[in-house]
């Protein structure tokens, strides 16, 4: 299997031997991914540039968030680089690509990858019922939203599903007054004390929200996912992941949790709380669990844009990117609950929006964005990835900048 190293035995090694596998063994996490290049090279000149600074201080100034970073780069480089703030209402650090961001949701790719690298090994099939890695799973029933009443479900859930949000699983927040979003809030706690299988085994006693493949409807459909993981390769989330991704990209500052060394380097939102994420707790959410730096990320959608590969390192292959990024709602699935609207679609993992709004069916980029105001997507028709990072979860509306505004701003710019 090209991702394991089950099996394996060593045997001693001379200590220049261990020294040249250590440096040799991925993507080198010392050498910096971020080489400067001319911002010309996205078409963007030094007065987009400046807007661009003049908004997202304005954010800070009216104090909508402590500080931001935005990101535009591709193989070659990035081309922008610009940041403003510092990491936290009472920290004067400069927000800088090391700054460490709960990414919340942006969690969800990184996990769908990983997935489909488990397909690649013939350790997972996306057709497979989830019932066959979850007991818990077999013999589903879907609720009736009206009335209260369950019958049995008709489809089967399968790791499909979970991947494109059409697997019937909801979430609370994403569901609030609803009487199945209640029995979520009282089967999950909100302290992390369960383990991802033990999360998924509850929810797949719960009933389902619609019949599978039938409609999109956001959730803990990666949270599952990640359970689904854990059983069919044999290993928690956080050994899978780093042997398969982290590891071989170089992206030794994303975790579940920040080691307390590091405690210093978290970005905090000005408005309400976010968890403590240097308590170790034995939930790791395929859903939201994870927190990275924006040089750490931009090696996962350096790796994206570059059909799986990020200097010489292959994470998947460049055909399963492409299955991975078909559409996945068509005219079968209803869009009640899709958060876009009848505008762009979703795939096995990702958002898909049109690059041009007049132009719906034309060029996708895909990506996704986290709870806490963090975004990343991938052009591969323009050869470009976007990453923005900032915390945020509360507070006054009418920021003078976001993650849609930060978007919005690349693309007028690159695509001027």
């Amino acid at each position: 299997m090209r991702h394991t190293n089950a099996g394996l035995i060593v045997k001693p090694l001379t200590a220049a031997i261990l020294l040249w596998s250590a440096l040799s063994y991925g993507a080198d996490a010392t050498t910096s991914s971020i080489k400067m290049i001319d911002p010309a090279a996205f078409n963007i000149d030094q007065t987009e540039i400046a807007e661009i600074k003049t908004q997202m201080q304005a954010a800070v100034d009216g104090g909508h968030i402590p500080g931001a970073l935005l990101l535009v780069g591709n193989n070659d480089g990035v081309g922008l680089l610009e940041t403003a703030g510092s990491q936290g209402p009472d920290d004067a650090t400069p927000i800088d690509a090391q700054t460490l961001f709960r990414i919340y949701s942006m969690t969800k790719p990184i996990i769908s990858v990983a997935a489909m690298t488990l397909v690649e090994d013939g350790l997972l099939r996306v057709e497979d019922p989830v019932s066959k890695y979850i007991p818990e799973f077999a013999d589903m029933q879907v609720i009736d939203s009206a009335t209260g009443a369950v019958i049995a479900a008709r489809n089967t859930m399968t790791v499909e599903h979970l991947l494109t949000h059409k697997s019937g699983l909801i979430q609370a927040i994403f569901s609030p007054g609803t009487a199945l979003g209640k029995q979520y809030t009282e089967q999950i706690p909100s302290n992390g004390s369960l383990t991802a299988l033990q999360v998924a085994q509850r929810i797949g006693k719960l009933p389902l929200f619609f019949e599978p493949g039938t409609k999109w409807h956001y959730g803990h459909s990666t949270d599952v996912l990640g359970a689904v993981l854990e059983v069919a390769a044999g290993q928690t989330l956080d050994v899978l992941l780093k042997e398969r991704i982290f590891d071989p990209l170089g992206m030794d500052e994303t975790s579940f949790y920040v080691p307390a060394d590091k405690a210093a380097r978290i970005a905090e939102p000005i408005h309400g709380a976010m968890a403590d994420n240097t308590v170790v707790r034995p939930f790791l959410s395929g859903g939201g669990g994870l927190n990275s730096t924006t040089e750490d990320y931009l090696r996962f959608a350096n790796m994206l844009l570059n059909g799986g590969e990020y200097r010489g390192e292959r994470i998947i292959e460049e055909a399963t990117l492409d299955l991975m990024t078909e559409k996945r709602i068509d005219e079968s699935v209803s869009r009640e609950h899709f958060f876009f609207g009848n505008r762009g679609n979703w795939s096995m993992g990702f958002h898909l929006q049109p690059i041009t709004a007049d132009n719906p069916d034309g060029p996708h980029n895909f990506g996704w964005r986290g709870i806490g105001g963090t975004l990343f997507l991938v052009d591969r028709e323009n050869d470009f990835f976007v990453l923005y990072m900032e915390q945020k979860m509360n507070g006054p509306r009418g920021a003078p900048f976001d993650n849609n505004t930060a978007q919005r701003m690349v693309y007028e710019a690159v695509l001027d």
